[in-house]
């Protein structure tokens, strides 16, 4: 995010953030208060959260949501025909249930019994894609060769998407998050849900130990479950590849620390959660609306207003957190709300977790001397997308 200033207000913007670093404009805004008046990437007006407590308060209050009165007209965080298909004119209280809903439909395929049962999955297609990476040579991009891959089959696997069919998907998804979307996008989403309908109507007759299959036994129409599934790439994929590609960043440029988790579990335990609140400085915001007042931080948030989620932002408040610029694997408690909160808190967390351990102690364990290829300062963020990634992350070993 950079700084530019419209109708007095400070305005963030989705420009490439530099990586690991807090932008000045948000720390800054941090500092100004926990709850602070903001012009949008969109040029709307917004309030934008910048503070641990008073973000884990919002997280557990239903008066924010996706419901607006008139979504044709409200305030944007940015100008995205996906983002614009997430609001909804549901009543905030039909809104609240229908999630409740979904993510009692997406739990018992996250839990702790069914992550075990991924975890040897999970560890062949992370060998998998390290010989593919070492097959390349040297320098190699980590990112395209790597930790794509790596998060894409996972989800694959997890979701019930044979090999063949993953070219299609593929394609099927390029384009999708770019911010300043088009008629393309609404389309290209059009055709995702139906590839992965036409998927599940398969999964009736020929069942897998998937989600799909689970969500299509349960009774679930098709329709449903291929939305679900669509939920779930646009949930995990980016999140994951991101925080692998930082997550090398952070433990190739701190070589102690490095050393220090790869001998012991507990430690490399630590080191994720270090990385999950560290890696992304800001910008991973979940835009909600109020459906009634709302007194919080010294403001007041009016029905219809755009309140603006940043779960990393908060990972860096000084109240909560000591030197919180620090990278600290030893940091306890770790209190990051990277996965978010209550009923806004990430289903598949215990799995991404899962990945982020098993592909930072092999990669590190296979390739003792894995370097970046180019100063951290060098690495470029892609621009233009909402999920904040790096384009490339060239390394040697």
């Amino acid at each position: 995010m950079t700084t530019s200033y419209g109708l007095g207000l400070p305005r963030i913007t989705a420009d490439p953030p530099a990586v690991l670093r807090l932008s000045p404009l948000l720390r800054d805004l941090q500092a100004q208060g926990p709850v602070c008046r903001v012009m949008t990437p969109a040029g709307d007006e917004a309030w934008l959260v910048t503070r641990h407590a008073e973000l884990k308060t919002l997280l557990l209050d239903e008066r924010l949501g996706r419901s607006h009165p008139d979504p044709a007209n409200a305030p944007r965080y940015v100008k995205n025909p996906f983002m614009d298909m997430l609001i909804t004119d549901a009543d905030p209280e039909s809104a609240h249930k229908l999630h409740a809903e979904t993510r009692t439909l997406f739990i018992p395929n996250f839990s702790a019994k069914r992550v075990r049962v991924l975890k040897p999955k999970v560890e062949a297609i992370a060998e998998s894609v390290l010989e593919g990476l070492i097959a390349q040579g040297q320098p190699a991009d980590l990112h395209g060769h790597l930790s794509m891959p790596f998060s894409l089959t996972v989800l694959c696997e997890l979701i019930g998407l044979a090999p063949e069919a993953r070219e299609r998907l593929v394609e099927l998804l390029s384009g999708m998050a770019r911010v300043d979307g088009a008629q393309g996008v609404v389309d290209g989403k059009r055709a995702l849900f139906s590839f992965l309908e036409e998927l599940a109507v398969r999964k009736r007759s020929e069942p897998g130990d998937d989600v799909m299959s689970r969500l299509c036994a349960a009774g679930k129409p098709p329709e449903l479950v291929g939305a679900l599934a669509a939920a779930l790439l646009f949930a995990g994929l980016d999140a994951v590849a991101s925080h692998v590609d930082l997550g090398v960043v952070l433990l190739a440029t701190n070589p102690e620390a490095r050393e220090a988790a790869l001998a012991d579990p507990a430690v490399m335990t630590g080191a994720v959660e270090e990385i999950l609140r560290t890696a992304k400085a800001g910008g991973s915001v979940l835009p909600r609306y109020a459906s009634a007042d709302i007194e919080i931080g010294g403001v007041t948030v009016r029905p219809g207003e755009l309140v603006l989620l940043d779960f990393t932002l908060s990972n860096f408040d000084q109240q909560v957190f000591d030197a919180p610029e620090r990278f600290d694997i030893t940091r306890s408690p770790n209190s990051h709300l990277t996965f978010g909160h209550g009923m806004w808190h990430c289903v598949g967390a215990p799995l991404a977790r899962l990945e982020l351990q098993t592909m930072y102690t092999l990669l590190f364990t296979r390739l003792p001397e894995l370097r970046l290829d180019l100063p951290v300062e060098d690495l470029r963020v892609l621009g233009g997308r909402l999920s904040g990634g790096l384009t490339e992350l060239p390394v040697r070993w």
